[in-house]
Protein backbone atom coordinates (compact mmCIF):
# COMPACT_ATOMS: atom_id res chain seq x y z
CA UNK A 1 0.00 0.00 0.00
CA UNK A 2 1.58 3.30 -1.10
CA UNK A 3 2.07 6.10 1.43
CA UNK A 4 0.89 9.52 0.36
CA UNK A 5 3.69 11.88 -0.75
CA UNK A 6 4.35 14.80 1.63
CA UNK A 7 3.25 18.20 0.51
CA UNK A 8 5.92 20.08 -1.56
CA UNK A 9 6.46 22.76 1.09
CA UNK A 10 7.03 20.28 3.90
CA UNK A 11 10.11 18.72 2.18
CA UNK A 12 11.69 22.12 1.66
CA UNK A 13 11.10 23.10 5.30
CA UNK A 14 12.70 19.86 6.46
CA UNK A 15 15.90 20.55 4.47
CA UNK A 16 16.02 24.09 5.84
CA UNK A 17 15.70 22.83 9.39
CA UNK A 18 18.49 20.32 8.83
CA UNK A 19 20.79 23.09 7.49
CA UNK A 20 20.00 25.33 10.42
CA UNK A 21 20.64 22.52 12.86
CA UNK A 22 23.99 21.76 11.21
CA UNK A 23 25.05 25.40 11.28
CA UNK A 24 24.05 25.66 14.94
CA UNK A 25 26.19 22.67 15.84
CA UNK A 26 29.12 24.05 13.81
CA UNK A 27 28.93 27.49 15.49
CA UNK A 28 28.67 25.86 18.91
CA UNK A 29 31.79 23.81 18.15
CA UNK A 30 33.69 26.89 16.96
CA UNK A 31 32.63 28.78 20.10
CA UNK A 32 33.88 25.98 22.31
CA UNK A 33 37.17 25.90 20.43
CA UNK A 34 37.55 29.65 20.73
CA UNK A 35 36.85 29.63 24.45
CA UNK A 36 39.29 26.81 24.95
CA UNK A 37 42.07 28.67 23.14
CA UNK A 38 41.36 31.90 24.98
CA UNK A 39 41.79 30.16 28.34
CA UNK A 40 45.05 28.54 27.36
CA UNK A 41 48.26 30.24 28.46
CA UNK A 42 49.32 32.90 26.01
CA UNK A 43 52.82 32.74 24.58
CA UNK A 44 55.19 35.19 26.31
CA UNK A 45 55.74 38.35 24.33
CA UNK A 46 59.24 39.34 23.44
CA UNK A 47 60.44 42.48 25.18
CA UNK A 48 60.88 45.27 22.63
CA UNK A 49 63.85 47.50 23.34
CA UNK A 50 63.45 51.19 22.54
CA UNK A 51 65.01 52.42 19.31
CA UNK A 52 68.41 54.01 19.72
CA UNK A 53 67.96 57.78 19.81
CA UNK A 54 70.57 58.23 17.10
CA UNK A 55 68.11 56.84 14.55
CA UNK A 56 65.60 59.55 15.49
CA UNK A 57 68.06 62.43 15.25
CA UNK A 58 67.36 64.79 12.34
CA UNK A 59 70.06 67.37 13.02
CA UNK A 60 72.71 67.36 10.25
CA UNK A 61 75.99 65.90 11.42
CA UNK A 62 77.96 68.82 9.95
CA UNK A 63 77.53 72.59 10.16
CA UNK A 64 78.15 74.84 7.20
CA UNK A 65 79.40 78.40 7.18
CA UNK A 66 75.77 79.52 6.80
CA UNK A 67 74.76 77.56 9.90
CA UNK A 68 77.57 79.17 11.90
CA UNK A 69 76.51 82.63 10.77
CA UNK A 70 72.89 82.00 11.79
CA UNK A 71 74.01 80.66 15.17
CA UNK A 72 76.36 83.63 15.63
CA UNK A 73 79.30 81.31 16.19
CA UNK A 74 82.96 82.19 16.03
CA UNK A 75 83.97 82.64 12.37
CA UNK A 76 87.66 83.29 12.91
CA UNK A 77 88.58 80.03 11.16
CA UNK A 78 87.17 81.51 7.94
CA UNK A 79 89.23 84.70 8.19
CA UNK A 80 92.03 83.44 5.95
CA UNK A 81 93.85 86.76 5.84
CA UNK A 82 94.33 86.85 9.57
CA UNK A 83 97.31 84.57 8.81
CA UNK A 84 97.85 84.68 5.05
CA UNK A 85 99.16 87.69 3.19
CA UNK A 86 96.89 89.26 0.58
CA UNK A 87 97.96 89.14 -3.06
CA UNK A 88 100.37 86.34 -2.19
CA UNK A 89 98.77 82.91 -2.73
CA UNK A 90 100.05 80.30 -0.27
CA UNK A 91 102.30 77.77 -2.03
CA UNK A 92 101.17 74.16 -2.22
CA UNK A 93 103.78 71.52 -1.51
CA UNK A 94 103.81 67.81 -2.36
CA UNK A 95 105.78 64.88 -1.03
CA UNK A 96 107.84 62.39 -3.01
CA UNK A 97 104.66 60.45 -3.90
CA UNK A 98 103.04 63.62 -5.27
CA UNK A 99 100.58 63.81 -2.41
CA UNK A 100 99.72 67.17 -0.98
CA UNK A 101 101.41 68.15 2.27
CA UNK A 102 98.93 69.68 4.69
CA UNK A 103 100.50 72.55 6.69
CA UNK A 104 100.50 72.04 10.43
CA UNK A 105 98.18 75.04 10.78
CA UNK A 106 95.53 72.99 8.95
CA UNK A 107 96.35 69.60 10.46
CA UNK A 108 92.65 69.03 11.21
CA UNK A 109 92.00 68.70 7.45
CA UNK A 110 92.13 65.23 5.93
CA UNK A 111 92.32 65.27 2.15
CA UNK A 112 90.40 62.55 0.34
CA UNK A 113 88.48 64.15 -2.51
CA UNK A 114 88.41 61.35 -5.05
CA UNK A 115 89.68 57.80 -5.18
CA UNK A 116 92.99 58.54 -6.93
CA UNK A 117 94.20 61.69 -5.10
CA UNK A 118 93.57 63.64 -8.30
CA UNK A 119 91.42 66.29 -6.66
CA UNK A 120 93.46 66.79 -3.51
CA UNK A 121 94.44 70.28 -4.59
CA UNK A 122 93.31 73.33 -2.61
CA UNK A 123 92.93 75.59 -5.61
CA UNK A 124 90.47 73.29 -7.34
CA UNK A 125 87.90 74.98 -5.11
CA UNK A 126 89.59 77.79 -3.18
CA UNK A 127 90.41 80.99 -5.03
CA UNK A 128 94.15 81.55 -4.73
CA UNK A 129 93.70 85.21 -5.63
CA UNK A 130 91.00 85.77 -3.00
CA UNK A 131 91.10 83.19 -0.23
CA UNK A 132 87.74 84.24 1.23
CA UNK A 133 85.92 83.02 -1.89
CA UNK A 134 85.61 79.86 -3.93
CA UNK A 135 86.34 79.66 -7.64
CA UNK A 136 84.09 77.72 -10.03
CA UNK A 137 85.29 76.05 -13.19
CA UNK A 138 83.55 78.66 -15.33
CA UNK A 139 85.45 81.49 -13.61
CA UNK A 140 82.78 82.65 -11.16
CA UNK A 141 83.60 83.54 -7.58
CA UNK A 142 81.35 82.24 -4.83
CA UNK A 143 81.15 83.17 -1.18
CA UNK A 144 81.45 80.61 1.60
CA UNK A 145 77.67 80.56 2.09
CA UNK A 146 77.00 79.37 -1.47
CA UNK A 147 78.48 75.89 -1.69
CA UNK A 148 76.09 73.91 -3.97
CA UNK A 149 77.02 75.67 -7.26
CA UNK A 150 80.67 75.00 -6.49
CA UNK A 151 80.05 71.27 -6.05
CA UNK A 152 77.71 71.28 -9.04
CA UNK A 153 80.41 72.61 -11.34
CA UNK A 154 81.95 69.10 -11.24
CA UNK A 155 79.08 66.94 -10.00
CA UNK A 156 76.44 68.05 -12.49
CA UNK A 157 73.95 65.12 -12.31
CA UNK A 158 74.02 65.12 -8.52
CA UNK A 159 73.54 68.89 -8.47
CA UNK A 160 70.51 68.60 -10.75
CA UNK A 161 69.07 65.92 -8.45
CA UNK A 162 69.68 68.19 -5.46
CA UNK A 163 67.91 71.09 -7.17
CA UNK A 164 64.92 68.83 -7.91
CA UNK A 165 64.84 67.55 -4.31
CA UNK A 166 65.86 63.96 -5.15
CA UNK A 167 69.33 64.22 -3.57
CA UNK A 168 69.87 65.31 -0.01
CA UNK A 169 67.10 65.91 2.48
CA UNK A 170 64.20 68.32 2.18
CA UNK A 171 62.38 69.28 5.37
CA UNK A 172 59.92 71.89 6.46
CA UNK A 173 56.67 72.25 4.55
CA UNK A 174 55.70 70.85 1.17
CA UNK A 175 52.80 73.32 1.17
CA UNK A 176 54.62 76.64 0.81
CA UNK A 177 51.54 78.51 2.04
CA UNK A 178 52.16 77.01 5.51
CA UNK A 179 55.89 77.63 5.71
CA UNK A 180 59.21 77.36 3.95
CA UNK A 181 60.96 74.22 2.82
CA UNK A 182 64.31 73.53 4.44
CA UNK A 183 67.09 72.28 2.22
CA UNK A 184 70.39 70.88 3.42
CA UNK A 185 73.53 72.09 1.74
CA UNK A 186 76.18 69.73 0.35
CA UNK A 187 78.52 70.36 3.29
CA UNK A 188 75.81 69.45 5.81
CA UNK A 189 76.42 65.82 4.85
CA UNK A 190 79.74 65.79 2.98
CA UNK A 191 83.11 66.95 4.24
CA UNK A 192 84.33 69.05 1.29
CA UNK A 193 87.89 67.76 1.72
CA UNK A 194 86.80 64.12 2.07
CA UNK A 195 83.22 63.87 0.72
CA UNK A 196 82.74 60.13 1.21
CA UNK A 197 80.13 59.65 3.94
CA UNK A 198 81.22 57.10 6.55
CA UNK A 199 79.16 53.92 6.59
CA UNK A 200 76.57 53.80 9.35
CA UNK A 201 74.50 50.83 10.55
CA UNK A 202 70.88 50.86 9.33
CA UNK A 203 67.96 51.39 11.67
CA UNK A 204 66.29 48.20 12.93
CA UNK A 205 63.26 46.84 11.08
CA UNK A 206 59.70 46.94 12.45
CA UNK A 207 58.68 44.56 15.21
CA UNK A 208 56.08 41.90 14.27
CA UNK A 209 52.75 41.84 16.09
CA UNK A 210 53.09 38.13 16.84
CA UNK A 211 56.03 36.06 17.92
CA UNK A 212 58.02 34.69 15.00
CA UNK A 213 60.05 31.53 15.43
CA UNK A 214 63.69 31.98 14.58
CA UNK A 215 64.78 30.21 11.44
CA UNK A 216 67.07 27.24 12.13
CA UNK A 217 70.71 27.84 11.41
CA UNK A 218 72.14 26.05 8.40
CA UNK A 219 75.84 25.57 8.90
CA UNK A 220 77.89 25.76 5.78
CA UNK A 221 79.48 22.45 4.80
CA UNK A 222 83.17 22.21 5.30
CA UNK A 223 85.12 22.68 2.08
Amino acid sequence: MDHPAPPPGESSDRRTNLWLAGLTVAFLGMSALFLGNSRSQAAPRQAIAPVDAKFLETTPWRQTYTDLVKAKEDLSDYDCYSCHEKNKPPPIRFDANHKIIIPKEHKNIVMGHGSHDRNDLCYNCHNEQNLVTFQVRDGRELKFDNIPPLCGSCHGPTYRDWEAGAHGRTGGFWDRSKGEAQRLSCANCHDPHAPHIPTRPPAPGPHPLHAVAAAPAHPHPAP
